[in-house]
C-alpha cells in the first residue's frame, strides 16, 4: 500500500497527516506502540519540514510517501527548502542543550524509528519501521 499526501506550509495541515496515520496503521492493524512511534516521528518531521524547511511559506508544500510492504512502514517527508545537515544539529541531551528548544524533532525521530536517512541536500527525511504488526 502506498500512501501520498502534499500539503502546504500550514501547521494546521498536521492534521491532515494525523488523520492519514490513524487511517493507515488502523487498517493495517498496527499495535498501539509502533502506532505512536510512527505518530511522533512523522509529526516531527513534517512539522521541522514547514516550520525550518519552508519556513511557514504557505506557498510551499511538504511531500508526504507512506509505504506500507512485508510487515514494514517507509515514511518520506520532504520539503521544499534548503535544507541542512543533520550531523550538525546539537545533541539535545547534553547539557549545554538542555534548554534549547530546536534540535529535539531529529532527536527523536532517529530514537523512535528504526532506520533514519536524510539525503544529501538536507531537505527529506526517510524513516523506516520495522516489524510493525504483530
Amino acid at each position: 500500500m502506498i500512501k501520498k499526501l502534499r500539503i502546504s506550509s500550514k501547521l494546521s495541515n498536521l492534521s491532515i497527516v494525523e488523520n492519514a496515520v490513524d487511517s493507515i496503521t488502523r487498517d493495517a492493524g498496527i499495535n498501539q506502540e509502533n502506532y505512536g512511534k510512527i505518530l511522533v516521528s512523522i509529526m516531527e518531521a513534517v512539522n521541522n519540514a514547514i516550520v525550518h524547511g519552508n519556513k511557514s511559506d504557505e506557498k510551499k508544500f511538504v511531500d508526504i510517501e507512506i509505504i506500507l510492504e512485508n510487515n514494514s512502514l517507509k515514511i518520506t517527508v520532504e520539503d521544499q527548502g534548503k535544507g541542512f545537515k543533520p550531523g550538525e544539529v546539537p545533541d539535545p541531551t547534553e547539557p549545554e542543550n538542555i534548554e534549547h528548544v530546536n534540535g529535539r524533532g531529529v532527536f527523536l525521530m532517529s530514537k523512535l524509528a528504526d532506520e533514519i536517512e536524510f539525503n544529501r541536500k538536507g531537505n527529506s527525511v526517510k524513516m523506516t519501521f520495522k516489524h510493525i504488526i504483530s
